[in-house]
């Protein structure tokens, strides 16, 4: 997809499954597993969907799926399945790791994070892309780096404690351009300092929308997930933002759907639909 003088590229990590009910929150289970079906286990089929950015001088990726970290338990746990990896889909896409001068994160969720590292030949772990650097919320660090009991199985170290030993980790406080075209705000909501991501270029706007919007079967303002810390906050952003994308045209990228990378937020009857666009 190219977007004035910038390209872009859904990319994928392969799936995972989350238990349904905390993926929908208070929506009683009747309504939404006729939009996403759940297995035997109450498991919902999600997507990872890392979106590539391509300009005339750099090339950034937002946030990096699951990786190949995880034990054999937490595979059978998440029902994690990367027949298809983001190594496969960069190779798709014409490029390497090495190729890669920025990595973004919406946020540290082992999910999203979890392919910033690597396990190198002797155990140990390293930067996953060797050239980038890694820019992350400080807001967001904060919180990884001091969990609690609400957050600490989402946040990982493996993932994110090398990029500050290796030297490759950038912290930035608040809203910013991260490079020509392409900006982050803070959503909050899912975690205190969760960020989406607008891309600009050409007189077009497209917006990585993260966990805010995870697939498009979230995209009721009130469907919101059980894993929101702040759920208020979701729906506040969340109902401010689609009205907005309806309004402004953006293209919105869904991380986590199982299906549509990419669509327009249209309104039929009072009720947002999403019209999915071909990747």
């Amino acid at each position: 997809m190219t977007l004035g003088g910038l390209e872009l590229t859904p990319l994928f990590d392969g799936f995972l499954r989350l238990d349904g009910g905390a993926m929908f929150g208070v929506v009683p289970k009747p309504l939404w597993e006729k939009r996403a079906p759940a297995d035997e286990r109450n498991r919902i089929r999600l997507g990872m969907r890392p979106l590539l950015v391509r300009g005339s001088t750099q090339t950034l990726i937002v946030d990096a799926g699951i990786g190949a970290k995880m034990d054999p338990k937490n595979v059978d746990i998440y029902g994690i399945d990367r027949v298809h990896s983001l190594d496969e889909s960069l190779a798709k896409a014409g490029i390497t790791a090495g190729q890669i001068q920025v990595v973004l994160a919406s946020h540290l969720h082992f999910d999203h994070a979890g392919g910033f590292t690597d396990r190198t030949q002797d155990g140990s772990l390293a930067p996953r892309f060797p050239n980038a650097r890694y820019v992350v919320r400080a807001g967001e660090w904060e919180d990884a780096t001091h969990p609690h009991e609400r957050n600490r199985a989402s946040y990982l170290a493996e993932n994110f404690l090398p990029l500050k030993s290796a030297g490759v980790l950038e912290l930035h406080l608040a809203d910013t351009e991260i490079i020509p075209g392409v900006r982050v705000v803070r959503t909050g909501g899912h975690t205190m300092h969760h960020q989406i991501v607008f891309i600009e270029s050409g007189g077009r706007t497209a917006v990585f929308a993260a966990d805010l919007i995870p697939t498009i079967a979230h995209l009721d303002p009130a469907w919101l997930m059980g894993y929101d810390l702040y759920p208020m906050d979701t729906l506040a952003f969340k109902r401010a933002f689609v009205q907005e994308s309806i309004e402004r045209e953006y293209l919105v990228f869904f991380e986590h759907d199982p299906e549509v990378a990419a669509g327009y937020i249209r309104e039929r009857g009072g009720r947002p639909y999403v019209e999915p666009v071909g990747a």
